[in-house]
């Protein structure tokens, strides 16, 4: 162990640190996300929506619950888990016109989520809502962040993200936008150390009901700008094998997802050709609303 950790300590001064998990940085969250190469702005209908763009939770018509694990290059100090809930509230509006079913007053969403072990860690707590308005949905997020590092103590701060999607060719072309912490909150005085601001951009089309194909860019403001792409592939109804690329962390990531009555299990394996492999699952449930 000691071995591997000396190993990532070098390479972390050859490459660039989005390549270490969270950051600070808004993180995708989900397999699903996770194997489409994280081109996450502008996926709906889904409970991790709440940490990809909230406005994606503006169109879940159920409420919903997940669980997700992640492992970057077979080493647990860089473990991520986190779990989710999404509330849709008021009643369902029907699908018409091409767009489709949602909550008449909105979603609501919360997740919970601890990246790193003993020496570093980060634990976030978030709040989101999306809301639903025609062919345009928007939605916000709320995150509460503590950065630990042992004997040295923690820091917190607060942070503030929007996003938003449209449908320019209803059921076939979607845009949406996600800005991660536009408040540019401040983790310390010394340096002014900021949690990383973010802008994500992409676009969705679905040439078919069985094809999905999402194009995004991503920059930090203090970073170059990077490019993601991914494909999804339904081959049955419950049934679906994805594949991706994002090349900020020149990582090529691939996955199967399947779903089982009410219950949505997704699996995705990502490969960097230096740092080697890492792992994500992801478990959602939802349920019926009572009368």
């Amino acid at each position: 162990m000691r071995l591997r950790l000396l190993q990532l300590l070098l390479l972390g001064l050859a490459f660039p640190a989005h390549l270490w998990a969270q950051g600070n940085g808004p993180a995708g969250h989900g397999a699903r996300a996770v194997a489409l190469g994280n081109a996450s702005a502008t996926l709906t209908g889904e409970v991790w929506a709440v940490a990809n763009n909230a406005a994606g939770l503006g169109t879940l018509t159920h409420p919903t619950a997940g669980a997700y694990l992640e492992n970057r290059y077979l080493i647990t100090s860089l473990n991520v888990a986190a779990v989710a809930v999404a509330l849709p509230l008021g009643v369902v509006e029907p699908a018409a016109a091409g767009q489709p079913a949602h909550a008449s007053h909105g979603v609501v969403g919360a997740e919970v989520q601890r990246f790193g072990g003993a020496l570093y860690n980060e634990v976030r707590l978030g709040a989101a809502y999306g809301y639903r308005l025609g062919a345009v949905s928007v939605g916000g997020r709320l995150d509460v962040l503590q950065v630990s590092f042992q004997d040295l103590g923690s820091r917190r701060t607060v942070a503030a993200s929007l996003g938003g999607q449209a449908d320019v060719v209803p059921e076939r072309l979607t845009f949406g936008v996600y800005l991660y912490n536009l408040n540019q909150a401040k983790l310390a005085n010394y340096q002014d150390e900021r949690v990383p601001t973010v802008l994500r951009a992409g676009l969705a089309y679905r040439p078919s009901k069985q094809v999905l194909l999402l194009a995004e860019t991503e920059k930090d403001i203090e970073h170059d700008a990077g490019l993601k792409a991914g494909l999804e592939y339904l081959p049955l109804p419950a049934v679906a094998i994805r594949a991706g690329y994002a090349s900020l962390s020149h990582q090529t990531t691939g996955g199967v997802g399947l779903r089982a009555g009410n219950f949505q299990f997704d699996y995705a394996a990502g490969w960097h050709s230096a740092l080697g492999l890492s792992q994500f699952l992801s478990v959602t449930w939802q349920w019926d609303r009572k009368p």
